[in-house]
């Protein structure tokens, strides 16, 4: 089948252009939740009740707030990479770089919406609902990931 035929009739640096565009785009989508998250985070250190919060609920916390430290970085080193070799012609060897860390980066966001949801149950219910909060977004997750799974192996062969 010819490239026009599946339709892109496009050329391979074209290609990376592109596929790097859209691995920009799901970042902008990413980091505006962690970013959403992060500030969630923060303000909860401020807001008065935080000083009742019990050592384990601290130390939950802080946890957080590291995880998505990590994932803010995971998420910006894609556009790091491209910049350190702008002009290199690794526009392909980025390309994979970036959706590496991409995928990265979705797998620590969905460990800190569980820690969030599990830690928001913790704190207002107790830490019981906190933990069935975390198993239910983490069912929710692995469904999710199943079914995009599942999209990718039911798709006709074809190129990126």
């Amino acid at each position: 089948m010819t490239a026009h035929a599946r339709g892109r009739d496009e050329t391979p640096d074209e290609r990376a252009d592109r596929n790097f565009a859209d691995i920009l785009q799901e970042l902008r989508v990413v980091l505006t939740g962690t970013q959403l998250i992060s500030g969630f985070l923060l303000a909860v250190a401020f807001q008065s009740g935080f000083k009742d919060l019990d050592a384990d609920e601290v130390v939950h916390y802080l946890v957080l707030v590291g995880v998505a430290g990590l994932a803010t970085l995971l998420g910006m080193t894609p556009v790091v990479v491209h910049r350190m070799h702008f002009a290199k012609r690794m526009k392909r060897h980025v390309v994979l770089l970036g959706n590496r860390f991409l995928i990265t980066t979705l797998v620590v966001v969905s460990a800190l919406v569980v820690g969030v949801t599990s830690f928001i149950f913790e704190v207002v219910l107790s830490s019981a609902a906190g933990l069935w909060a975390a198993g239910v977004t983490i069912l929710v997750i692995v469904a999710l990931w199943t079914f995009a799974w599942s999209v990718r192996r039911s798709a006709p062969d074809a190129d990126a």
